[in-house]
């Protein structure tokens, strides 16, 4: 069983952000999550994702990045974005037990954003995308993989196939080119934020949906 959320505050060098954090009874591993560019770390879609992996049997970490924290619109520099993650990655570790894994993951912006603290040295056992944002919408020729190469450990990208963010034709080249560390998990007729055309179902719902997903991947990937 995984009690009440504890709420806490992360000291990064831009200043003290907000966090929320889930362990359950028995955890087996971790997973910080950063939230997308225009929603901070509150919205159903992150708190249901967290909740549904705690559930799943991992603790998790999530927080707000400095311009969410202070109300600004604009989403931080990526040196900025990185230094939060690596402070929270920090927590999320020194509460771990002993040899536990922690994932880095992260909807959009703060998904890609975990993986340039991973390929610049973060040590995460692995990444969890939730709708990476390849490409802007309408915008394929401007692909923003360069850094995924850097990344060692295995990653999941959970991608609608109708996400504008990441089109199909565009995110598998990038996928061949990262081999065995790439695994893709298409939901059919999602959007960037898992919408499905015709199906309601509130955003809590669909970010806990995927944390079986992310879930198994883990499992599947102990100890890589």
């Amino acid at each position: 069983m995984t009690g009440p959320e504890e709420r806490l505050t992360i000291a990064t060098p831009s200043g003290d952000v907000s966090a929320a954090f889930l362990r359950p009874a028995k955890a087996w591993a971790s997973i910080v999550v950063a939230h997308g560019a225009g929603a901070g770390m509150d919205h159903p879609f992150m708190a249901g994702f967290s909740r549904a992996m705690a559930d799943e049997g991992v603790a998790a970490l999530r927080c707000n990045f400095p311009y969410m924290e202070t109300g600004r619109r604009s989403p931080d520099r990526p040196a900025v974005a990185v230094a939060t993650l690596v402070a929270a990655f920090d927590v999320a570790t020194a509460r771990a037990k002993p040899g536990e894994p922690v994932w880095m993951s992260g909807k959009s912006f703060g998904g890609r954003m975990a993986s340039v603290a991973v390929s610049e040295g973060l040590g995460a056992a692995g990444l969890v995308f939730l709708g990476y944002p390849l490409h802007p919408p309408g915008k394929p020729d401007r692909v923003r993989d360069e850094h995924l190469s850097a990344v060692t450990v295995p990653m999941l990208f959970i991608q609608g196939t109708n996400d504008p963010f990441a089109t199909p034709e565009v995110l598998k080249p990038v996928l061949k080119r990262l081999g065995e560390r790439a695994t893709l998990h298409a939901v059919e007729g999602g959007g960037h934020s898992f919408e499905v055309r015709g199906a309601k179902r509130d955003a809590r719902e669909t970010g806990g949906s995927l944390a079986p997903i992310a879930a198994a991947f883990m499992r599947a990937h102990a100890g890589h």
